[in-house]
């Protein structure tokens, strides 16, 4: 984009579903991206997210900070002995999978190329149906594909448990909120 001086778009994540490629090509704009960022920083926040929702820590410090010390309604569940669903086994879901190891838990996987490396491990890998259906918890660390788009939807949210527990640290669209016309990915 001469006219404006824009040649280079850097971005900070490792997806650029986000960017007008086409345009981008068209205007000789270059778009660089971090394909590898951090899967240690990705998996520590899925588990940040678990960690809160189970035990409510962020009504817990509101509470607090009013004076309020009642436990009622903030207890939350051991994570301990629940089953982990993974979906996506890529170097996110293997650095999210090596951190839950540390609460003992069930791990399960749902991955179109499972690693032979967790599977020796005790990573169990199931269908998505299967995945979805025994799972506490389940984390969700797959590209935005064609093949991913709406992964989570109608048909699959009522094959979860109503009190599984859903994480998405991947890309927004892998679930369906509403009916939203095809994405090009």
């Amino acid at each position: 984009m001469d006219e404006e001086g824009i040649h280079v778009l850097a971005l900070r994540c490792a997806g650029f579903n986000n960017v007008d490629l086409e345009a981008a090509e068209k205007y000789g704009i270059t778009i660089l991206r971090v394909p590898a960022y951090s899967p240690s920083a990705v998996a520590e926040h899925a588990l940040a997210l678990i960690l809160t929702l189970n035990r409510k820590v962020h009504k817990a410090y509101n509470r607090v900070r009013e004076g309020n010390f009642s436990l009622e309604r903030l207890t939350g569940f051991n994570i301990s002995g629940k089953t982990v669903g993974v979906v996506g086994t890529g170097s996110i879901g293997q650095a999210f999978i090596k951190l839950m190891k540390g609460f003992d838990v069930n791990t399960v996987a749902y991955d179109p190329y499972p690693n032979e490396k967790l599977k020796k491990q005790g990573v169990e890998y199931k269908s998505l149906e299967d995945l979805l259906s025994v799972s506490d918890i389940i984390s969700l660390h797959c590209p935005l594909t064609p093949d991913t788009y709406q992964l989570i939807n109608k048909d699959t949210l009522a094959k979860i448990k109503p009190s599984a527990m859903l994480i998405n640290t991947s890309r927004g669209k892998l679930w369906s909120r509403s009916p939203e016309p095809p994405c090009k990915i």
